[in-house]
Formats: C-alpha cells, sequence, structure tokens
C-alpha cells in the first residue's frame, strides 16, 4: 500500500473520530463552552480544524475553492452541533481523496505556501497537519470527558 493511501486512511479513521466526538456531546450549547484555563472550546477546535485541513489541504493541494478565516475559527460561537458534523463529513469526504491522489513527486515537492516561515517538502507539511488533527483531536476528547463526566467513545470503525 502506498504512503498516500495510508496516510489518507489515518485522515478518514481521525475524522471519523472527531464526528464521533462531537456527536458524543450532549447538547449545543457543552460544545461552546471552556474551562478555566482553556481557551478554546470543543466548538472552536472544531472549526480550527476544518479551516486548517480545507485551506492547506482542500485549496493548496486539492485546489478546491476555500476562502479561510482563521479569527472566526475561534470567535465565532454557537454554532449547532449538526451544522458542525456536516462540515466535518464533507472535510472527511474532502480531505483522504486529495491526500490518496498525491503522488510521490508531489510529496517531495516544495508546499506551495511557506506555513512555517521557510520552505517545507509537501510530506512534512502534510504530516505536520495530521499531527494537529491528532493533537485538537485529543483536546477535544478531554474537554467532553471534564464537560460531561463521561469516559471513552466507543469508536465505531471507518
Amino acid at each position: 500500500m502506498s504512503f498516500s493511501i495510508e496516510l489518507a486512511a489515518l485522515f478518514r479513521r481521525d475524522l471519523t473520530r472527531l464526528m464521533q466526538e462531537v456527536e458524543a456531546f450532549p447538547d449545543d450549547a457543552t460544545l461552546w463552552r471552556t474551562l478555566p484555563g482553556t481557551a478554546n472550546s470543543a466548538g472552536n477546535l472544531t472549526l480550527h480544524l476544518e479551516g486548517n485541513l480545507r485551506e492547506f489541504i482542500g485549496r493548496q493541494l486539492g485546489l478546491v475553492a476555500y476562502t479561510r478565516a482563521r479569527p472566526a475559527e475561534f470567535a465565532t460561537r454557537d454554532v449547532p452541533k449538526t451544522e458542525l458534523l456536516e462540515r466535518i463529513a464533507a472535510v472527511r469526504e474532502l480531505v483522504p481523496e486529495v491526500v490518496a491522489g498525491l503522488t510521490e513527486a508531489q510529496f517531495d515537492a516544495e508546499f506551495p505556501e511557506q506555513v512555517f516561515g521557510a520552505p517545507i517538502a509537501t510530506r512534512q507539511l502534510v504530516l505536520s497537519l495530521y499531527g494537529h488533527l491528532s493533537y485538537h483531536l485529543g483536546q477535544i476528547d478531554y474537554l467532553r470527558r471534564i464537560l460531561t463526566g463521561h469516559g471513552a467513545v466507543p469508536f465505531a470503525g471507518l
């Protein structure tokens, strides 16, 4: 199996997991709560992941039209859970498809934008995006557990 197919499967798995985490919040209001010492709600982290993946994988690698409003990812409040789930479902369809279609030459090429202030290979940037997704997914899981008092969400598969 190729690197692009394996990485696409990981994105699909964790975006499925993100949907399961969002679904496990008991109501819309809890998605937007923060805790002392935290700046972002699970809802804002979800919007941030959507914007990040649509921008760097969807727009820049997949050439899908998108205009990112990064500050809004953290300032927006009270998007209904149903809408967040629809948005992540769309990203779950987009991102693995784009990643799976990348060739070795594309992975080895310089990413179109200097995201970290210097040139970086597309492979390194896409791996960083996967790590970013995993990091915030863990934060969302932990916020949900603390806010609701519930444990792990059973993984329903891909």
